[in-house]
């Protein structure tokens, strides 16, 4: 079943990925992913994903804990959290392969009202384990419609729930059930999180997050920090480097057009926190970054 998933998802993605390596398919949500070399350092805020790992390998960092995984494993991201990935093995030979499906918190709320009862895991925003065979299943079954579009257009839906189910009875369940839960902590903080994401340019009060949340001050503090691995401010301040240095590199703004568009009053402050995150003060990044884009292309 693994080597005719990868068959799959090679003749698809080798047929439609575009410069960046991405393979959009006709189902929301559903994309997969190619690269023929290892990449540079990836700095993102994922939306809550799993990714299935067909060929290659990859390394995920969220706060202090690293995941090193390949062909064979799943990642799960259960809550916007800020990551550093890198693809660790990949060439024009064997490139590196991935289905990833963003996870449909109406689809599992759904799930989890026809399942009934059962543990949730609210406290592990990334985690890996082996991909378990009723989910490469599932995923087969769609990769194997993506050539028949009629089919697709008819099936697909069924197949993304179905794809949902056999994750919600796989070894990340309990992670993925909490998504589908209205009052779990992690729903809770996921308000939170999409006002930040929103928002991240203003000053939006802590005040106004715990009360998004249905927290007390002192537990939306807690639950946020346990959830996410930072505080809301740090958070946000992730949120807006991100986004800067996506300015910067992608449409070419100006190190100081960057800063006051991402919310900063001080170019001098952006540039120190800036450094702190990505290691070198943005300019120097940037133009290094250009540099190994343009050595790829």
């Amino acid at each position: 079943m693994t080597d005719q998933l990868l068959d799959y998802a090679r003749r698809y993605a080798d047929a439609f990925a575009d410069r960046d390596g991405v393979a959009a398919t006709p189902l929301d949500g559903l994309i997969i992913l190619r690269e023929t070399a290892p990449s540079m350092l990836q700095y993102a805020v994922s939306k809550p994903l799993v990714a299935l790992v067909l060929q290659g390998s990859k390394r995920v960092t969220m706060g202090s804990s690293t995941f090193d995984f390949g062909a064979g494993d799943s990642l799960l991201i259960t809550t916007d959290v800020p990551t550093v990935s890198q693809i660790t093995a990949a060439s024009q030979i064997l490139p590196y392969y991935s289905l990833v499906l963003e996870l449909s918190p109406e689809i599992i709320s759904d799930l989890v009202g026809e399942i009934g009862p059962a543990p949730i895991e609210q406290e592990r925003p990334v985690r890996v384990d082996p991909t378990e065979d009723e989910v490469a299943g599932a995923a087969l079954r769609i990769l194997r419609l993506l050539d028949r579009p009629a089919a697709l257009a008819v099936l697909g839906r069924q197949l993304v729930r179905e794809l949902h189910y056999w994750l919600l009875r796989s070894s990340h369940g309990g992670a993925i059930r909490a998504l589908g839960v209205a009052d779990s902590h992690a729903r809770r903080i996921a308000r939170a999180v999409a006002i930040l994401r929103e928002r991240y340019s203003e000053t939006v009060r802590i005040e106004a997050l715990a009360s998004a949340a249905g927290m007390s001050l002192s537990a939306f503090h807690t639950h946020f920090r346990a959830i996410t691995s930072l505080t809301p401010l740090q958070f946000q301040k992730q949120l807006r480097l991100i986004e800067a240095r996506r300015r910067m590199l992608a449409l070419g703004e100006a190190v100081s057009n960057a800063a006051y568009g991402v919310g900063y009053e001080s170019v001098p402050q952006f540039t120190r926190e800036y450094g702190r995150l990505f290691g070198q003060p943005p300019a120097r990044d940037i133009r290094d970054a250009r540099g190994r884009l343009n050595i790829a292309a």
